[in-house]
């Protein structure tokens, strides 16, 4: 059996900074780390580089357009908006964020909030890409979310997570109550569909910290 990919991962903002090389190492310093920023990378000289530059410099220089070709029949639906959302830890710091799948621009982001879940903020993050596209008036627009959890608690109009109320999360349970009143008290046309990871690749939204 082929041994495992090495990764090096790159802790800009973190318990403390540096290049690891492993994962372990990595969430030791992130996990639980309100606004920890990290990434893997499959080469050391990259890792290094990143490293140097600073996250917000690097990130600033990254293609916008992180999608598949989609001219493809068999590609994604375009225009479309992706969503996703990171998570270190279960719970742990939990932000999401929705990009535009032709041009990989950002549309939004929120977070990090303590103690979520990434299904949490899949959910979060699809009622938002649908509040935000009626405040446009755009009923058409579909999106895609890599989660079959969060897609099926959004048509249930509940987030059915097993999460407790505590005071860290209290934040937390109110975007879901939110979200929840919102999908109660309004209709919406737009297609929420799954992305095909196995073919297309990671979404468009992805954070890129796996």
């Amino acid at each position: 059996m082929a041994k495992p990919k090495q990764k090096f991962y790159v802790v800009w903002h973190g318990r403390s900074t540096g290049i690891f090389e492993s994962w372990d190492e990595c969430k030791q310093r992130v996990e639980g780390f309100e606004g920890a920023k990290y990434k893997s990378f499959e080469d050391k000289s990259e890792a290094i580089v990143a490293f140097r530059m600073g996250a917000t410099a690097f990130y600033a220089k990254q293609p916008q357009n992180k999608t598949i070709a989609t001219n493809s029949p068999n590609g994604p639906i375009t225009p479309s908006w992706a969503v996703d959302a990171a998570c270190s830890g279960v719970p742990g710091p939990m932000e999401y964020q929705g990009v535009d799948v032709l041009t990989g621009k950002k549309l939004f982001h929120l977070g990090p909030i303590p103690d979520g879940t990434n299904n949490v903020g899949e959910f979060l993050a699809i009622v938002h890409a649908l509040a935000l596209l009626q405040q446009m008036g755009n009923t058409t627009m579909p999106i895609y979310s890599d989660s079959i959890t969060a897609i099926s608690w959004v048509r249930r109009k509940k987030a059915n997570t097993k999460m407790a109320l505590t005071a860290r999360n209290a934040k937390l349970f109110e975007l879901i109550e939110r979200a929840e009143r919102w999908l109660n008290n309004n209709t919406f046309r737009n297609r929420i569909i799954k992305w095909d990871t196995q073919n297309w690749g990671e979404i468009p939204a992805d954070f890129g910290r796996k």
